[in-house]
């Protein structure tokens, strides 16, 4: 596998190469924000805990109030 030079990290502690740190220090003000915003929401989605299985949850099919509460034998509003 390559090196890719000298790794370090972002504000978010993603690890970046050289020619990453060099493409984004060419990016305007609002563009090197926006990333380092997708950077905080993908290390917090990493880090947060997996959801619980649900128990009982949805039936095999189609969603009812999506597609039409009709299918099930009931309305949108019953619950």
């Amino acid at each position: 596998m390559a090196d890719d030079g000298d790794k370090s990290t972002d504000g978010a502690g993603l690890a970046l190469s050289d020619a990453e740190k060099a493409r984004r220090a060419k990016l305007s003000p609002a563009a090197q924000r926006a990333l380092a915003e997708a950077d905080e929401r993908r290390r917090l989605a990493d880090a947060a805990e997996p959801q619980p299985k649900e128990i009982g949850g949805r039936r095999k099919g189609l969603e009812p109030v999506r597609y039409g509460d009709w299918e099930k034998k009931g309305i949108a509003v019953d619950f």
